[in-house]
């Protein structure tokens, strides 16, 4: 799943050229590259499928060319997470009715690759034999109220669990007894089903949404008409709301994989490598005086930059825009971009 804008990364992540397109920790490879390359792995490349916003297809296929072009998919509107797994479940379905499907978002961080490949292994097996909807869950390290939980009934000498509960982004207080209590988990957004599974579920709980979708005639020249003219109608409601909060046959694999949704700047912060000031900073020609705990992120690398005094500060600098905020207020950035638009030539920023 690769369409999304990455507000809370402006100005670096923009609609144009959004966050899953950019190296963000500088590791030399994009986000959705490094997924690419992650799940390549297991999957041979003919078998991943891309599904974007149309506005991104091209930029898709030009980081991954390896992906056959047919493979990544342009949703005519954002419609949440249903309306791309039901069209992506049909698509793939129609190639091979018994396949068995991973769904992962195009902008994660997995540190432990291997433990990744074998729990997404145990998942498969699992789906190959049970009618179960899987989702790997991340064992919490503080009480972040910016991840959806997922409360599991505690199996003895089992390494997947049945699920109780989902529970949106709780508040803090919430969110520390979730933590104290030990049966519950983040919900990582990575899934793991047959097409028959997932598509059954479609057709009992968002019923709608599954006859708008019988009718198209997928990988043929007819496919994209049809979407075009039914996606106005869709439902925006999200998988989790959607099917895996009502469903009974929902299952949790914990799962330690030095995982980040890279949601947030401070996120990127905690995961990118550190100076000796403990400054992230990605650009060349920066220096720092009685600065301490700051992102700093210049564009332009031949821009010099000097940032004395600030601590805990995102810095970020592009060619059309400069932001300059407390980590702390990470999550404003959003209402930063909002307040733009809404300026009289705010369009020319974004």
């Amino acid at each position: 799943m690769a369409g999304g804008i990455g507000s809370r990364f402006w100005p670096m992540s923009t609609k144009k050229f959004p966050k899953q397109f950019h190296d963000i920790l500088g590791t030399g490879r994009t986000m959705i590259q490094q997924t690419f390359d992650r799940i390549n792995q297991l999957i041979p490349t003919e078998n991943i499928y891309v599904i974007t916003n149309q506005e991104y297809v091209e930029l898709t296929q030009q980081q991954l060319p390896d992906v056959p072009a047919s493979n990544i998919v342009g949703e005519p509107a954002m419609k949440n997470t249903s309306a791309c797994n039901i069209y992506m479940a049909k698509k793939i379905e129609n190639v091979n009715p018994n396949a068995k499907i991973i769904v992962m978002p195009a902008d994660h961080l997995i540190l432990k690759e291997k433990t990744f490949l074998e729990k997404v292994e145990l998942a498969f097996d699992l789906v190959s034999k049970n009618d179960y909807l899987i989702t790997l869950g991340i064992t919490p390290t503080r009480p972040d109220t910016g991840y959806g939980y997922i409360q599991f009934i505690q199996e003895k000498n089992e390494n997947f669990s049945k699920v109780k509960t989902f529970t949106e982004k709780p508040d803090l207080e919430i969110a520390k007894s979730f933590l104290e209590s030990g049966d519950f988990l983040w919900n990582a957004g990575i899934f793991i089903w047959s097409a028959k599974s997932i598509l059954s579920a479609f057709k009992k709980y968002l019923p709608e949404m599954s006859n708008q979708f019988n009718g198209c005639e997928y990988n043929t020249e007819s496919e994209d008409d049809y979407i075009d003219l039914i996606y106005p109608t869709v439902s925006k409601i999200s998988i989790d709301n959607g099917i895996l909060e009502k469903a009974n046959n929902v299952y949790v694999i914990p799962s330690n994989l030095g995982w980040s949704d890279l949601g947030t700047w401070t996120s990127v912060y905690t995961n990118a490598d550190k100076n000796d000031e403990n400054n992230a900073i990605s650009s060349k020609n920066v220096l720092t005086y009685n600065s301490k705990g700051n992102v700093i992120r210049i564009k332009n690398q031949n821009k010099a930059a000097v940032i004395d005094g600030l601590k805990n500060y995102i810095i970020v600098d592009t060619e059309k825009a400069l932001l300059i905020c407390p980590r702390e207020n990470d999550q404003l950035i959003k209402d930063y971009v909002l307040d733009l638009k809404n300026l009289k030539k705010g369009e020319r920023f974004m």
